[in-house]
């Protein structure tokens, strides 16, 4: 509780809107060099190219595949600080119709442990529940233990399935990732 003319934050969460495709970029290319940087080559993550993320942001805001993807910024007063996506689960196992996904979660290094990433996670599970989602579903790179135990305390646990992905499709570049997921049935 805050007393009388003590400060408060300026926090929220909204739908994202084509002009954040900038800061959008911004955020991803800052938390993916650093998320990434034992994952990937150097040279993978100094090619990100934060103009060409906001045009694909822009198009992808725009033009969505499905009417249930959405794209969520957690703000601090107008400063977008992360974002976070979601939509159907398109895993082979998945029901489009009950299997949502948290296809990302991103907060600005600079800014985590000021509560965005647990605004977002709400957020995405209030907006899988509006979309009529029943279970949520999320994918991590195995060695990303903050992340996990974020999750985790959340509520959320591993379901056992795993992947690799072959960035380049050469097997020169692989992620390992686990799979989480949550019951969103009773407001979780």
């Amino acid at each position: 509780m805050t007393s009388p003319g003590s400060p408060t934050a300026d926090v929220s969460v909204r739908t994202a809107w084509p002009v954040d495709a900038e800061a959008l970029a911004q955020v991803q290319v800052r938390a993916w060099r650093e998320a990434y940087a034992a994952l990937l080559p150097a040279e993978v993550l100094d090619d990100l190219d934060a103009g060409a993320i906001a045009e694909q942001w822009q198009r992808s805001m725009a033009k969505p595949g499905d009417a249930r993807n959405r794209v969520l910024v957690a703000l601090e007063r107008a400063t977008l600080r992360g974002f976070a996506v979601t939509g159907p689960s398109p895993d082979p196992d998945a029901d489009p119709v009950v299997d949502g996904e948290i296809v990302e979660l991103v907060v600005d290094p600079a800014h985590r442990a000021a509560g965005h990433g647990s605004r977002l996670l709400q957020a995405c599970a209030d907006t899988l529940r509006a979309d009529r989602f029943t279970h949520a579903r999320t994918w991590l790179a195995s060695t990303h233990d903050a992340g996990r135990a974020f999750l985790t305390t959340a509520g959320w646990g591993p379901d056992g399935a795993h992947r690799e992905l072959d960035l380049h499709g050469d097997s020169s570049v692989l992620v390992k990732q686990i799979r989480l997921h949550t019951d969103l049935g009773d407001g979780a």
